[in-house]
């Protein structure tokens, strides 16, 4: 299946899909939202939970909780089991956002304030921990053999987690990153989430082995791919849209699937030019400009592009794996081929 290329005529038959499947996604999303709204945090003190509720209150597409409750669906599951799972995951992943635009120094998110722009640094890293552990009581409900699978992977997930972001931190100031380096470093912090939102979906729902399996590697390969998109918007995007400072990642020395492509490509002088930019830590604008001429010659973005293509076919063939008829499978290859066709 790919992506980026349609004839007018394609054009048209997706767009007919892509109105059902925005259907079938505002069902789940629905489902998502009233959950959110009946748990809403009234505890006290209220500084510590006011800001909880402003990062979830945000919304975004709360991708990772429907990607729970579409497997649990998919695997004919309960919803009602799977519904605070599902939120559990997605207390998790505004906890990551809440530190990760902490150690970013990140002034916006989702177009608005961050937490630790609003109330500083210590509330931040408090509420973010106060997510994750309100996370973890989500699966308290769950029979005791699907909470011990589910809190296993849900607990080894958050480590895979840490450790990307940790690589992630030390590429910005090591020298020789290599692509396997960036893969790996993509695959924990963002593609195991959501392969695992799908394999806990699939376990709530009491799935086999095998097919637990091949949705969580649809879902891991799909997690790159969309990665690589936010890699690539964060340059080539419509930076109204994608809601973050244009370029952060040039700013923060990012050593991205775009910089490393412009590296393999450039030329020597070229090559020179990106270590000088990349060894300054500085707003100057002529640093984006610098490096983004590089990464417009070399065309990276082409490149980025294909390479999400790539992924995305490596994820649908997982998805074709799965011993379940073809008409169940297709909101999932809609929901791959909708992320990975976004703008923001």
């Amino acid at each position: 299946m790919r992506i980026f290329t349609f004839t007018e005529p394609r054009k048209i038959v997706f767009l007919f899909k892509l109105l059902d499947f925005m259907e079938f996604l505002d069902r789940y999303q629905q489902i998502v939202a009233d959950a959110i709204a009946k748990y809403t945090f009234k505890d006290k003190p209220a500084e510590l939970y006011e800001p909880m509720n402003y990062i979830i209150s945000h919304g975004g597409k709360r991708l990772r909780p429907i990607m729970v409750l579409m497997a649990c669906d998919l695997f004919g599951g309960n919803l009602k089991e799977a519904i605070k799972p599902a939120l559990a995951i997605e207390f998790f992943h505004n906890f990551t956002l809440i530190h990760d635009d902490i150690m970013d120094e990140a002034p916006l998110r989702r177009n608005k304030p961050t937490i630790h722009t609003l109330h500083g640094i210590n509330v931040g890293i408090l509420s973010g921990d106060g997510l994750m552990l309100k996370a973890y009581k989500f699966f308290e409900d769950l029979e005791p053999e699907i909470f011990k699978a589910c809190i296993r992977i849900f607990t080894h997930t958050g480590l895979l987690l840490c450790e990307g972001q940790q690589y992630d931190i030390n590429f910005e100031t090591q020298e020789n990153v290599t692509f396997d380096d960036y893969i790996r470093m993509i695959t924990y912090k963002t593609g195991v989430l959501s392969a695992s939102s799908f394999e806990i979906g699939a376990l709530i729902a009491k799935a086999n082995f095998k097919d637990a399996k091949s949705i969580f590697n649809f879902g891991k390969h799909i997690g790159i791919a969309f990665q690589i998109m936010d890699d690539y918007l964060d340059v080539f995007g419509d930076q109204a849209q994608f809601g973050k400072k244009h370029a952060g990642d040039i700013y923060e020395n990012k050593k991205t699937v775009l910089y490393l492509m412009a590296r393999e490509h450039a030329t020597k002088e070229e090559r020179k030019e990106l270590d000088y930019w990349y060894s300054k830590k500085t707003d100057n604008i002529d640093k984006v400009y610098g490096v983004e001429k590089i990464f417009r010659r070399t065309k990276v973005d082409e490149k980025a592009l294909r390479l999400i293509e790539k992924h995305n076919e490596i994820g649908q063939s997982y998805l074709q794996k799965i011993d379940i008829p073809e008409e169940k499978k297709k909101p999932f290859a809609e929901l791959a081929n909708y992320l990975l066709r976004r703008e923001s």
